[in-house]
């Protein structure tokens, strides 16, 4: 199953960053997707990974400056699980991930990208949240950040749950949160690709992903939780997510 025709696909990322912008996060994963059902699922993991960060970059900052700008950025909390991504983030994006690998990784994550935008619904709590320690938030961000790296995903759909889970954040401070997270660990999987020689981004292919991107994650991040439509965008990406996935496991095989 391929997706054909620049429309349809520029259509599809903006859908994804709309949808994903409004709960913090970048898209990584969705745009992954959507590129393993064209012709470009056919390039090498560097190109989809480096596109995919390159496409964060711009929906994550857009995200995280609305979510900043409303009062939900905590710094104790965001800190330590950032600063210890890092690295891993660099050496997962040094590192060259192909074939049989990279496939199972990559199916793995969209499905679980896929599971985690089932359980997304509106919350209002009164629940009592506290700053994680460092001893669990460290080994956490380095651990996201490595898979990041490895992948081609920001790691917002990890981070993001795990706040939530252990009460260290409520979801709109856990969106902000995982917006600059997500900012951070993609530009330094591209860094990690420059230091190894391996950056292939082309621009003349990017660009028009970043326009649809761009107009996606403005309105995803300033209107997407309130926004009548959004269950059912969930629910087409969701589907893209899960045919994507088993496109990639078709791979392994077949």
């Amino acid at each position: 199953m391929f997706i054909e025709g620049e429309f349809l696909i520029l259509s599809l990322l903006f859908l994804i960053a709309l949808l994903y912008s409004s709960v913090g996060h970048g898209g990584a994963s969705g745009y992954l997707a959507v590129l393993s059902l064209t012709i470009y699922g056919e390039y090498d993991s560097g190109w989809l990974k480096q596109h995919a960060w390159a496409l964060n970059l711009v929906v994550a900052a857009i995200a995280f400056y609305h979510y900043k700008k409303a009062g939900f950025f905590n710094l104790k909390i965001s800190y330590p699980f950032i600063l210890a991504s890092i690295p891993f983030a660099i050496i997962g994006g040094y590192m060259k991930v192909d074939g049989v690998f990279y496939d199972t990784l990559l199916s793995l994550t969209l499905v679980w990208a896929a599971y985690k935008l089932l359980q997304i619904k509106e919350v209002n709590s009164t629940t009592e949240f506290r700053v994680p320690s460092l001893r669990y938030a460290v080994p956490i961000g380095g651990g996201i950040g490595l898979m990041s790296g490895f992948v081609g995903v920001g790691g917002g759909i990890f981070l993001s749950p795990i706040l939530l889970l252990k009460k260290w954040a409520d979801p709109k401070t856990a969106a902000a949160t995982a917006a600059l997270f997500i900012w951070v660990n993609s530009m330094a999987g591209l860094v990690g690709a420059s230091i190894s020689g391996q950056l292939v981004i082309q621009l003349n292919i990017l660009f028009p992903f970043i326009m649809a991107v761009l107009l996606g994650g403005y309105i995803g991040a300033k209107y997407g939780s309130e926004n009548a439509h959004q269950s059912s965008i969930r629910k087409l990406l969701i589907v893209v997510l899960i045919v994507a996935s088993l496109k990639r496991i078709s791979y392994l095989v077949i």
